[in-house]
């Protein structure tokens, strides 16, 4: 039974996936609340295929709910999972007073990662307005696809169940004639259109082969590169029909749940035929259609044009480097290599200022909860520079302003003026009374917020800028590459592998270290991995490897969670080992004298897609040092049960100590342990 759940703050559905077990499951509880009748001619197909209404689910969920509210407002301390009678768990999170529940029969590890995943797809196809999923089936649709194809490729890609970028391996004049023409690619888009901040990369299948970014545009984190991976897999998908079918597919086993934004009716609807609203709305009819053939792709929606191009509006960065609204277009160079041209649509002081905004608005609503006049003085302090940096930006971008950013700007600002004298008078008076009276007038200035957010960050006209020169600059580029195609794919098959000792380089490496499975080397100051391909020719034998290596990295992060960073376990076929180091920049070991293993809890799951736990993890450890002179540095092992323990940590020093001479790139010694 698996099912995730989003709701506002009035406990109201904002998005459903489920599993037919999980719908069955709601329609038996209903049925005993008498939420729900059954009729005596339902049939058995109808039973099976029920689809549970978000009425139904927010009455079901609503103590629960309501129960984690009063958590947060009366304590600031709420539940982060339960486990059931019958042994389903339910795990909580939280994204800008949204709640994410997550239910299954999994192991909370797991179903942990799954929820923060859940979060980060939502935030970069909504930014911190959660409250799209509400009028937008496109955007629903989409975090349904992404889900589905990281659990596809979490159970069979080592660089998406690692959460690091692999690094595809070519030779030099390769690596550099891709380079050049990336940045020939970028500047014809930046002389031929008002694109100014632009990134062009090429993945082949899943793996990374080169990016080329433009002068000021803003760092692609591996994070970043990493979605990137999940939706072009996504666009494969949906231009084979497969996803499509699966959503329609009344025997899918996956149920995903649309909400008219005109009524609490909910249905699934075919691709491309929307029906008839009641009583549409501007925006309604905005969000469904697009109006010409030149704008085809619609916001948010999986619709490969007819020239195999894809296009998607997201939200890239993170709280540290900042966010920007990006248009994703992607184009299929040949089968299975992916051109991934991402343009910058917003200035970055403009949309981090949003961003912020939303966020201490947020962190301002929990304290008034708590009725914390004392907190309430600084999260107030740092909205106003929020709002203050926003309307700078607006200010300093005044050229390339509409007309309508404008007035939403303006209508902002009026409203932010009033709810500032509000919070003024409330800080100086301190009566806690005084604040049911600003609550009152937030939520216009809220609603106010939303609309400048989503006139200048997640406009569906982004989309429409500048096409056709990138369509040009696409045809281009794989004109260059033709030649290399062939090549590239079967690279990105079998980028090396240990089964063969022949051409290529890193089997000739391996020769060096008998006994050795397998090993996946992470550089996790940029979050880049190399490892084997996993290849044996017995099916039995590469089956039972992947499942052990899989197992072996979810055993690790267990380990590293309570601390432990060194690792090393056999079992009756493999001896396994784990390494994390610290580095400072001139190779030489760091180590830590003082353990906070009881800070750890706090911290979010192993991995980049939920934040970037290493980086976290080095300045807990050594927050003196800049973070640009700490390396960080994972290693895993699997050797043959035979192989002693003194081997394989000998292995593992030379392996980490040499493994420059696979990638290139020159690496000094560490010290494991």
């Amino acid at each position: 039974m698996r099912g995730i759940l989003i709701f506002d703050q009035l406990n109201d559905v904002l998005f459903t996936k489920c599993n037919k077990k999980f719908a069955n499951h709601i329609q038996k509880l209903a049925k005993l609340q008498g939420l729900v009748t059954e009729s005596k001619n339902e049939s058995n197909s109808s039973r099976s295929n029920f689809k549970p209404s978000p009425n139904i689910i927010m009455q079901l969920f609503s103590p629960i709910v309501t129960s984690q509210h009063i958590m947060a407002s009366q304590f600031g301390n709420t539940y982060t999972s339960m486990k059931c009678q019958d042994g389903t768990n339910m795990v909580f999170n939280e994204f800008m007073g949204y709640m994410f529940i997550y239910i299954s029969n999994e192991e909370l590890e797991i179903m942990r990662r799954t929820i923060g995943v859940c979060i980060t797809v939502v935030r970069y196809l909504c930014g911190p307005d959660v409250s799209l999923l509400k009028i937008s089936k496109q955007r629903v649709q989409m975090v349904s696809f992404l889900l589905d194809a990281w659990s596809d490729l979490r159970g069979s890609e080592q660089n998406i169940l690692t959460e690091a970028v692999e690094q595809l391996s070519v030779n030099a004049d390769l690596a550099s004639a891709t380079l050049r023409i990336l940045s020939d690619a970028a500047d014809k888009l930046k002389a031929q259109s008002e694109f100014s901040n632009v990134h062009v990369l090429i993945l082949v299948e899943h793996k990374f082969l080169s990016l080329f970014s433009s002068k000021n545009a803003q760092d692609l984190l591996a994070s970043d590169i990493l979605m990137m991976v999940l939706l072009c897999y996504v666009a494969n998908k949906n231009k084979t029909g497969e996803y499509s079918a699966r959503e329609n597919d009344s025997n899918s086993d996956s149920i995903l749940l649309f909400q008219n934004g005109s009524s609490n009716k909910m249905e699934i609807k075919p691709r491309g035929h929307f029906g008839k609203l009641s009583n549409p709305t501007s925006e309604d009819i905005n969000h469904l259609f697009e109006g010409s053939r030149d704008s085809s792709i619609s916001e948010g929606l999986c619709l490969y044009a007819l020239d195999g191009f894809y296009s998607q509006l997201m939200f890239l960065g993170s709280e540290e480097t900042g966010y920007t609204a990006n248009t994703i277009h992607i184009s299929e160079l040949s089968e299975g290599i992916n051109l991934v041209t991402i343009v910058e649509m917003t200035n970055l002081t403009i949309s981090s200022g949003l961003y912020d905004s939303f966020r201490y608005l947020n962190i301002i609503n929990g304290l008034q909860l708590q009725r914390d006049i004392d907190e309430l003085r600084p999260a107030f302090d740092n909205l106003e520079v929020a709002i203050k940096k926003t309307l700078d930006g607006i200010k300093k971008n005044r050229a390339n302003v509409s007309n309508e950013v404008d007035m939403y700007q303006r209508r902002m600002q009026v409203k932010w003026e009033f709810v500032k004298k509000k919070y003024t008078e409330l800080l100086k008076s301190r009566d806690v009374e005084s604040i049911l009276q600003v609550e009152s007038n937030t939520s216009s200035f809220l609603d106010a917020l939303k609309e400048l957010f989503r006139m200048t960050c997640l406009n569906k006209n982004f989309l429409k800028h500048g096409k056709d020169v990138i369509m040009t600059v696409s045809r281009l580029v794989c004109h260059k590459l033709n030649d290399f195609n062939d090549f590239l794919k079967v690279k990105a098959l079998k980028n090396f592998t240990i089964g063969s000792r022949t051409s290529l380089t890193i089997n000739k490496y391996l020769e060096e270290f008998p006994g050795l499975v397998h090993f996946i080397y992470i550089d996790r100051t940029t979050h880049r991995l190399i490892a084997p391909t996993i290849d044996f020719t017995n099916c039995e034998t590469l089956a039972l490897t992947t499942r052990k290596i899989w197992n072996m990295v979810e055993q690790s992060r267990i380990h590293l969670q309570e601390g432990h960073m060194s690792i090393m376990w056999k079992d009756t076929t493999f001896n396994y080992a784990y390494f994390l180091w610290f580095e400072d920049s001139s190779g030489s070991p760091l180590k830590c004298k003082t353990y906070f293993n009881h800070m750890l809890r706090n911290f979010p799951v192993p991995g980049i897609f939920c934040g970037d736990y290493y980086r976290k993890l080095a300045d807990t450890y050594f927050p003196k040092l800049s973070a640009s002179k700490i390396r960080i540095y994972e290693l895993y092992c699997v050797h043959l049960g035979l192989a002693t323990s003194s081997c394989v940590l000998e292995h593992s020093r030379r392996l980490a100590a040499t493994i420059w001479e696979v990638t290139g790139l020159p690496n000094n010694p560490a010290d494991l342990i």
